[in-house]
């Protein structure tokens, strides 16, 4: 019995070893699984080179989906999320313009810009600030920027005269006027008077408003209902400012001559538009003049009247300019102040003294500045007080008076004080105004551009 356990147990163990055997072969000739043969040959896929450009807007899912092959579900993934304020930067503003109509208000026209009416009162409020609305007429135009987003960022409104108002919108809104800069334009006239100055300038297409410069000027000087006979030679060269073809404000005379019996009389202004201006007869200096108010209505002459007050009729000692209260009032020639304060119906005011015997009076004035005293030296043109209706007048203008040893003569026709202005003491510079101003008015006639822009008559 103890011989068979060892023979069983080598035969089992034989036979289990076969078996092992037999199927490590069977395993080594069977063709594995697919899926398992894939497993086998799969490789990485290599990295991309990440891409540093910049996009300004999301891409679309369906672009991604077809660069990477990739299928999507049936909802397309969540855009991507970008900076407000990249996109407002990065990307140009919006720009609307649009002009008034005849019946249309400012805030019709913002609403045909788009703009909330939140916006729309902004602009509004922003405009007034510099700028009567009630003023605005058709043919005026605003222009509006916003960002892509809709905020609005500037506005610019055109009014007269090439005036524009403009509104910029950040966290605080700040508004301004911008003046235009015109062309400073010289432009000269060679013409023959006719009936009168005003109608010879009117058939001429000169500004009409120079009869008035020259009656002021020579007015005193020359009889134009006696002396102008017709024919006489008239030259005129003035200044203007122009914008786009448009006149800005008014022209200002630079220089004139009138011939009158072959007698030239010729007047210089300064190019300052202070109003002082120089006559010349026959080349001599003849008086120096400053208007002793600049654009006013010469409202009542020298000698007897109508009392506008009393009624009756007595002298008028002077010559009354109309103008608006506190309108500066000048000296009309250099000299001395020799008093300042009240003299009954003169009401406020200032006297000044050229030489010994030569007065200058000015009076009805509202306001005399408060350094000036008597004793202190004037020169012509400088202010010296402002129109008003002290005393007895009917309302605000500046009496003007010129007095010789005590006595009134008529101050558009008194020598005396040009005499005692060229006594006080003359500018060495004046004549040599007068040829340069001779000079300029032949070139420009003479050149290309006077016979365009001056339309030389």
């Amino acid at each position: 019995m103890k011989l068979r356990y060892p023979a069983f147990g080598v035969l089992g163990a034989t036979l289990v070893l076969t078996l092992i055997l037999a199927s490590q072969t069977n395993w080594g000739t069977s063709r594995a699984p697919d899926a398992i043969a894939v497993a086998s040959n799969w490789q990485p896929v290599p990295l991309r080179q990440p891409s540093m450009s910049l996009q300004t807007e999301a891409p679309s899912w369906s672009t991604i989906a077809a660069a990477d092959k990739v299928i999507w579900s049936s909802e397309p993934p969540e855009p991507l999320a970008y900076d407000r304020a990249f996109l407002e930067t990065a990307s140009p503003v919006v720009s609307w313009s649009g002009t008034l109509s005849s019946g249309e208000t400012l805030d019709a026209l913002l609403s045909a810009a788009g703009l909330s009416a939140g916006d729309r009162a902004e602009v509004a409020l922003a405009m007034a600030a510099e700028y009567d609305l009630r003023k605005l007429r058709p043919g005026y135009g605003i222009e509006i920027e916003t960002s892509v987003s809709g905020s609005l960022r500037r506005a610019v409104l055109s009014v007269d005269e090439g005036v524009q108002i403009e509104a910029v919108f950040t966290d605080e809104t700040a508004t301004r006027r911008i003046l235009p800069e015109p062309d400073l334009v010289l432009r000269a006239a060679d013409t023959t008077v006719q009936n009168s100055i005003s109608a010879t300038l009117a058939s001429a297409d000169v500004p009409a408003r120079f009869a008035v410069d020259l009656a002021e000027m020579l007015g005193g000087t020359v009889d134009f209902r006696r002396d102008l006979k017709g024919d006489e030679p008239l030259q005129l060269m003035w200044r203007e400012a122009r914008l786009s073809d448009q006149i800005i404000g008014q022209p200002h005379l630079s220089f004139a001559a009138l011939t009158i019996d072959e007698t030239r009389y010729e007047i210089v202004w300064p190019d300052d538009n202070s109003g002082n201006a120089t006559i010349f007869v026959d080349g001599e200096v003849l008086r120096v003049f400053a208007q002793p108010v600049k654009g006013a209505r010469l409202s009542s002459v020298y000698g007897n009247r109508r009392h506008p007050v009393y009624g009756d009729v007595r002298m008028h000692t002077g010559v009354d300019f109309a103008a608006p209260h506190g309108t500066p009032v000048y000296a009309t020639a250099p000299g001395t102040i020799s008093f300042v304060g009240r003299r009954g119906g003169y009401g406020r005011v200032v006297e000044i003294a050229h030489g010994s015997d030569t007065m200058t009076r000015y009076a009805h004035l509202s306001f005399v500045p408060d350094g000036l005293s008597v004793g202190d030296r004037v020169t012509a043109g400088e202010a010296i007080g402002r129109v008003g209706a002290t005393g007895t007048a009917t309302g605000p203008n500046l009496h003007y008076e010129v007095r010789v040893d005590g006595r009134p003569t008529d101050p558009m026709s008194e020598e005396r004080l040009a005499e005692a202005a060229n006594a006080e003491g003359t500018n060495p510079d004046i004549v040599a105004r007068l040829h340069e101003s001779r000079a300029q008015f032949t070139g420009l006639l003479d050149s290309d551009v006077a016979q365009t822009m001056s339309e030389r008559l």
